[in-house]
């Protein structure tokens, strides 16, 4: 098989129409909840405060107190900590702007006896530093946003991440906690997100920082720069699901992405196929349980919902609007449709590993009747979460 099968976008699944276009930042649906009267209200800007700022009064419904609050907001403090670090400048890392190392790039380069070599060594380093998967693919502009968006100005500017410095890609998926996910629609669930994005951030700012000490360039990105879940893809970490996430092999929907742009010379790895696809015909449970109806019970297409769409890409698409409606109405994101998934389990004891395989052939349909029967997707109560179940 040559590279540009192994490596192309018939082996990441990936179906390209001839109007396809970069996305550009500033139409994500959290970009636009700052600038586009659509999506922008009152209670968005509630919404982003309560993250940061004390309610002046707390619900009484469980998962929604002042202890749950005080549990997610923590949670998301470390991640906090780099996106406020620059904001004088205009800059907010890790979402709309690459972190910034603190340290120079070492002038002596450390060298190996291959690619392979050299790849392994950095996953065991991703990994070391705390990283759940790790795969490496090569640059795609493609993916890269067309211009970023400045939340605090209002403003696009261009990406400053340039396809000739940086020819390799490192991805990082950061698990959620289960038990946390299970208490999904909660505030208390909202604490699984935030120490995704705090791990993230500790993860590939210290796997650059070592590619930088051995003499090799490397920029941090979480949110910000470029579209995760298709370098992803690339990566060998997953595939597309139909609630617009992808599905890894250890973790299923439940992870968070981090990435590493770098030109430290690395062997690349292929896509890989769990049968997702297949899957995601016939199981539809992601689409029965949002409560807004924003995710498809179709097949995939290239058609968009809205702005906050890619164009040209044949996939299962969420509607952005919808989804972050209803986020703002409980005052806490969502992940509904990621407790429901079948491929949300515990991957560490041997009858989830069997189920998994079983999604991928066809007696997928009674993988899908096993689930239901043993309760796998219910919603955890809270108060149980705190009570340690």
């Amino acid at each position: 098989m040559s590279d540009d099968d192994k490596f192309g976008d018939t082996n990441a699944g990936f179906d390209m129409q001839p109007d396809f276009e970069r996305f550009a930042q500033k139409n994500d649906v959290f970009r636009r909840s700052w600038w586009d009267e659509q999506v922008k209200s009152e209670k968005s800007r509630l919404f982003y405060d309560t993250y940061r700022e004390p309610l002046e009064s707390w619900r009484k419904a469980d998962g929604f107190t002042q202890k749950d609050y005080a549990l997610r907001n923590a949670a998301w403090h470390v991640s906090d900590i780099f996106t406020e670090l620059k904001k004088n400048e205009d800059r907010r890392e890790g979402f709309s702007d690459a972190l910034t190392s603190q340290r120079e790039v070492a002038k002596g380069k450390t060298t190996f006896s291959s690619l392979e070599e050299a790849s392994q060594e950095i996953k065991r380093v991703a990994l070391g530093f705390g990283a759940g998967e790790v795969g490496i693919t090569r640059f795609d502009e493609r993916w890269m946003y067309s211009h970023k968006f400045s939340d605090m100005s209002g403003t696009e500017r261009p990406n400053d991440i340039p396809a000739e410095g940086f020819p390799y890609v490192i991805v990082t998926a950061q698990p959620m906690d289960y038990d946390l996910i299970k208490t999904v629609p909660s505030a208390l669930s909202g604490a699984a997100t935030g120490l995704g994005y705090s791990h993230d951030a500790l993860v590939v700012l210290s796997v650059t920082q070592y590619i930088r000490n051995l003499g090799y360039n490397a920029i941090a990105s979480m949110n910000d720069s470029a579209l995760a879940i298709p370098l992803a893809i690339q990566a060998g970490l997953g595939e597309y699901g139909r609630n617009g996430l992808l599905i890894t092999r250890k973790y299923g929907p439940r992870v968070r992405l981090g990435k590493i742009f770098t030109d430290m010379p690395l062997a690349l790895d292929q896509p890989i196929s769990l049968g997702v696809k297949a899957f995601c015909d016939t199981c539809r449970r992601c689409a029965t349980a949002c409560p807004v109806g924003a995710i498809s019970h179709g097949e995939p297409t290239a058609e968009r919902y809205n702005q906050s769409n890619i164009k040209g890409v044949r996939k299962w698409s969420v509607d952005g609007e919808k989804c972050f409606g209803y986020w703002v109405a409980q005052n806490s994101d969502c992940a509904i449709c990621i407790r429901v998934c079948p491929y949300n389990k515990d991957y560490t004891k041997w009858w989830n590993r069997i189920g998994q395989r079983l999604a991928g052939t066809p007696l997928r349909r009674f993988m899908l009747w096993l689930d239901v029967r043993m309760g796998f997707g219910k919603r955890m109560k809270p108060k149980r979460w705190w009570r340690g179940r």
